[in-house]
């Protein structure tokens, strides 16, 4: 269906239920209805029509969610922007997907890069929305996250629109027609990786068809009676579909928070009594590293579901032992809106697996010499994927989307195995492998290994030239509150874990290590710093 049904239906069915509560300023479903369609009304008298590409590049408010609703029911295109981006990325982007309207905060650290962007691109106006309106009357100034110097001031010119004059804007506002299948809902910009970020270009059914899909895994879930505490990022899928469209698609109360500060989710979970919670494993490693002073309470939480990169097994069992909730490891990826495969609730959990496929999502393995060729069980090779959450391409370039379908399959770059029982294991990503002495080595594997320790809190691993072997491993760890060891020790350690292609030639002891957007730890960061020493 297209997502402002999608929308439409929850609002009607949860009207009095709360939608959105944003440090205590709360919204029902009828109020974040009104709320919508007023934005979409002043959007439509600012020229946006079916095709229109509106920028969203918010962190997580009130502001993420109207707007986006608001843009779909226009028949525009979303293209999420990601906060945190240099100007220069920012820009690439907004050229990239031809985007001339862009909604932002007014806050110093975004703000003035979007500024900076007009005239110099193909952005025409800017939708400036205002951080402490959004916060509960009083809250605006004590709020650490955004202090009234941390407020930028927005030039008042033709080309800027305040959030709060276009929902004044008078009228009825038109809904587009849309056609689900054919319809691009979104623009999600991944595979910066490879050089130059591609569009993905996720239709309303992709989108719509991956909640009900997320719906069908999750069936113990009550309508109405969920309230979901959202860290991660609207702007990213994962946040998006198993957050925020998933959330309102079952009535849940979203607890949004724009950014991750351990102390303060920990205070909030155990004063609102959130029972969903997704997130990534470094988000579930900080919360279990913090909270054994029994100073805060996690059992409210009945579900959990971990995606975005590996879960070591030591935080999955230490995370379900502190909240009494099961912890289930999930598999996605941009290109299909995200989510493939997930542990199941009520079956025995395969340690290490990613799960069954969602319903209507067929994985193939295919040979990593001869990709034409699909592998029996047990064999490893390149997950290849269908479904109805499979993107439609990637926006204005043939040559890549080309290359990433095979015999009308999605090619994922990951090379996993499927087992007897029909669940499926992760290896690794095809980028990331590590060739020493023409052997196959997965930073994955050492990872898991070093997990086993009990002072390591996250561990990377990337390969780095050697003269030998072509390349070799190293590793790069942070530990936990408190623990000490030492590379050597690490090393030692390791003998009884990995075959001796697998040992890392080094280990380095950080502080911390860099994190992406969502927040899984960077290989391409470290690899960028490996490669300028």
């Amino acid at each position: 269906m297209a997502l402002p049904r999608l929308f439409d239906t929850a609002v009607a069915r949860f009207a009095d239920r709360p939608a959105i509560d944003f440090f205590g300023r709360k919204f029902t479903y009828a109020e974040l209805g009104r709320q919508v369609d007023r934005a979409a009304l002043g959007l439509q008298k600012l020229g946006v029509r079916h095709g229109t590409r509106v920028g969203l590049c918010l962190p997580n408010t009130p502001y993420s969610v109207i707007a986006y609703f608001a843009i779909l029911k226009l028949g525009g295109i979303v293209v999420n922007f990601n906060p945190l981006y240099v100007e220069r990325e920012i820009a690439q982007q907004i050229d990239d997907s031809g985007t001339t309207i862009m909604v932002t905060l007014d806050v110093k650290k975004i703000y003035p890069k979007i500024a900076s962007l007009l005239g110099g691109t193909c952005l025409e106006r800017i939708v400036v929305c205002s951080m402490r309106a959004a916060l509960p009357f009083g809250k605006g100034i004590l709020f650490r996250l955004f202090k009234s110097a941390e407020l930028a001031k927005p030039r008042e010119d033709s080309r800027h629109v305040r959030f709060s004059a276009l929902r004044a804007a008078r009228g009825t506002m038109e809904p587009a027609d849309i056609d689900p299948a054919a319809d691009i809902a979104v623009l999600q910009y991944t595979g910066g990786t490879t050089g130059i970020p591609k569009g993905a270009m996720l239709t309303h059914a992709n989108l719509s068809a991956n909640v009900a899909q997320i719906g069908r895994h999750v069936p113990i879930l009550t309508a109405g009676r969920e309230r979901a505490l959202l860290i991660l990022p609207l702007f990213h899928v994962f946040g998006m579909t198993a957050g925020m469209n998933f959330c309102i698609s079952i009535g849940a109360e979203i607890i949004l928070l724009p950014s991750f500060d351990v102390h303060q989710a920990l205070a909030i979970i155990t004063q609102k009594h959130p029972t969903l919670l997704p997130g990534v494993p470094s988000l579930f490693a900080a919360l279990t590293a913090r909270v054994g002073d029994g100073k805060y309470d996690l059992s409210s939480i009945n579900y959990c579901i971990s995606g975005g990169a590996p879960l070591p097994l030591e935080v999955r069992t230490r995370f379900e032992a502190l909240s009494g909730c099961k912890l289930v490891e999930g598999y996605g990826l941009t290109e299909a809106s995200p989510v493939v495969s997930a542990n199941p609730l009520d079956a025995a959990y395969k340690n290490t697996s990613v799960g069954f496929p969602l319903p209507g999502t067929v994985i193939e393995i295919r040979s990593l010499d001869d990709p034409r060729r699909v592998l029996a069980a047990g064999e490893k090779g390149e997950i290849c994927l269908r479904g109805p959450q499979i993107m439609a391409g990637y926006w204005k370039n043939a040559k890549e989307t080309e290359a990433v379908f095979i015999d009308g399959a999605l090619r994922t770059g990951d090379v996993g195995y499927i087992d007897e029982g029909g669940y499926l294991y992760l290896v690794d990503r095809i980028k990331d492998l590590i060739l020493c002495g023409g052997f196959n080595v997965y930073p994955r594997v050492i990872e898991e290994a070093l997990h086993q320790h009990p002072a390591v809190a996250e561990a990377a691993v990337i390969g780095i030239p050697d003269a030998y072997r072509g390349q070799a491993p190293k590793a790069f760890v942070t530990l936990r509150p408190g623990a000490q060891t030492t590379p050597s020790a690490l090393l030692h350690f390791l003998r009884d874990y990995l075959s001796r292609i697998e040992m890392p030639k080094a280990i380095e002891i950080r502080a911390s290590l860099p994190k992406t957007a969502i927040g899984k730890v960077s290989r391409k960061e470290l690899a960028a710093e490996e490669s300028h020493h």
